[in-house]
């Protein structure tokens, strides 16, 4: 039943192959690219590298709208005219009332200039202000009121600053935001390195699908001749046979994986479907040694996460403080000085301006809230515990995992050097182990050992290579530090800002 399947399975594979590969196939461009040109590729047009340049300029965005609000504002508003035709009653000289219809049209301008005071948590301002009403029937028709000059500032007075916090918090967030953006470009290097892999594999299983191919062809061909000379038994015919057959399926199977790999590392390359990769796999990797310490350093004062986890201890503390301004007595003052004048004419409203002056304390006192200030300050005291707890469990998580990830690091050359070795001398064996089977010293059996640990030994080298480079950016993600060039990983954002 076994053999059943397998030589069933070889003939689906064979269809499916004729029917994916007789289709015409459009002209192609064959690109032949190492790893260090892939993960450039995918850092510069793949979709995940583009998606976070915009997530960037949104931080930059959302940063300069916190710029802005320390900043002076000049704005205008006008109204010009509101018409108004209604019936109004008038009290007469004795007392009565009188319905009358009303024509009227008002117009105004008010030029203000505004600052926040991020000292105090205030805002003053500056206006100028000119209205002009017009009552159609009645001398005279028209009269202006100007508001010259006026000065004014509003201020909080609860102890709260929203300002201040935003001041400590806002920076923080766009240093964030830039190192977020570095961490995702490293993200989609590893994920370069992932699919750079499955696709150098798929072509060195194709490579042995072929190899071995050829040499089960031959040595079954040559199993069919000893056999009717009757050096061999029928069993290891079959198993010859068998062996024929299980190759052809893995050659097929290998073709259609290959094409599957490349087309994923093609779409993630942002390249069209008129491009046909084949990789060259690096045969050695940089001599590096990671000291913990060093390494912890660098991620302490490079990894957003770490920014992320003092931001959260900032905006718990933020929340205390509104909570705590809520719960007591709450005042705001207003106070505005300035200079008016009412006049028949536009002329005559901008001469000898009258004093004016505005002073307002507003004071609300809870007496009855039945604790609701009182709860949600020890809600907010709780919410910060909390935010505190997981922080420090985050930091004591981030230790660890930076002092794995540098462990198995500076286990893997040595790795890569073992599989190297294993891969150069299974190849060998299984040469000698041929030649020994072609003069009949070796039975069938020991061959396919041997062959099965040559194809072990050579995906176990290239899975070798996977692991270090694996590994090695997933520390440059944790520490944003480049460990070959031993420098800090920086971009140039006003550029990036330019694309």
């Amino acid at each position: 039943m076994n053999n059943m399947y397998r030589i069933a399975s070889l003939f689906i594979s064979l269809f499916l192959f004729q029917n994916i590969f007789s289709q015409p196939q459009a002209e192609t461009e064959l690109k032949v690219l190492t790893l260090p040109e892939v993960i450039q590729i995918a850092g510069e047009q793949s979709l995940m590298a583009l998606m976070s340049r915009h997530q960037f300029r949104s931080s930059y965005w959302e940063y300069r709208t916190h710029l802005a609000r320390f900043r002076p504002s000049l704005s205008l508003e006008a109204t010009i005219p509101s018409l108004n035709n209604i019936m109004e009653s008038v009290t007469q000289p004795d007392g009565s009332e009188k319905f009358v219809s009303r024509s009227t049209m008002h117009s105004s301008l008010d030029l203000q200039m505004s600052q926040n005071i991020g000292l105090t948590g205030g805002r003053i301002f500056v206006s100028s202000m000119l209205r002009r009403n017009d009552n159609f029937g009645e001398e005279p028709p028209t009269s202006y009121l100007a508001y010259p000059i006026t000065i004014g500032f509003f201020q909080p007075i609860n102890g709260y600053n929203p300002l201040k916090w935003d001041r400590k918090i806002e920076p923080m967030k766009y240093e964030e935001a830039k190192l977020d953006y570095i961490n995702t470009i490293e993200r989609v290097n590893q994920v370069a390195v992932r699919y750079f892999f499955d696709l150098a594999l798929a072509q060195i299983n194709l490579e042995i699908a072929r190899k071995n191919y050829a040499n089960t062809d031959t040595l079954f061909q040559i199993a069919k001749g000893r056999y009717q000379l009757g050096t061999i038994a029928e069993n290891d015919l079959l198993q010859m046979e068998l062996s024929f057959l299980n190759s052809g399926t893995a050659l097929n199977e290998g073709t259609i994986d290959l094409e599957l790999r490349k087309s994923r590392l093609r779409s993630f390359l942002g390249f069209n479907e008129r491009i046909t990769l084949q990789l060259i796999l690096p045969r050695e990797v940089p001599d590096i040694n990671m000291d913990y310490s060093r390494t912890l350093a660098e991620a302490k004062a490079n990894n957003p996460e770490i920014m992320n986890m003092e931001r959260q201890l900032l905006e718990a503390e933020r929340s205390v403080a509104e909570a705590r301004s809520q719960k007591g007595i709450r005042a705001d003052l207003f106070a505005r000085f300035g200079l008016s004048q009412v006049a028949n004419e536009l002329s005559g409203a901008y001469q000898n301006p009258l004093n004016q002056q505005q002073v307002e304390v507003g004071v609300q006192v809870p007496i009855l809230d039945w604790g609701l200030g009182r709860g949600q300050y020890r809600m907010a005291q709780s919410a910060e515990e909390v935010v505190k707890t997981g922080v420090r469990q985050s930091q004591i998580d981030f230790d660890e995992n930076v002092f794995l990830q540098v462990m198995q690091f500076n286990l893997q050359d040595d790795q890569v050097a073992i599989a190297f070795k294993a891969d150069t001398i299974a190849d060998l064996r299984y040469e000698v182990t041929k030649q020994r089977f072609l003069i009949g010293k070796i039975d069938v059996l020991d061959l396919n050992v041997a062959l099965e640990e040559k194809d072990v030994a050579r995906r176990g080298f290239v899975q070798a290579l996977r692991n270090y480079w694996d590994y090695y950016y997933n520390l440059r993600g944790l520490t944003l530090y480049d460990w070959q060039k031993d420098v800090k990983l920086v971009e140039d954002f006003d550029k990036l800002l330019l694309k």
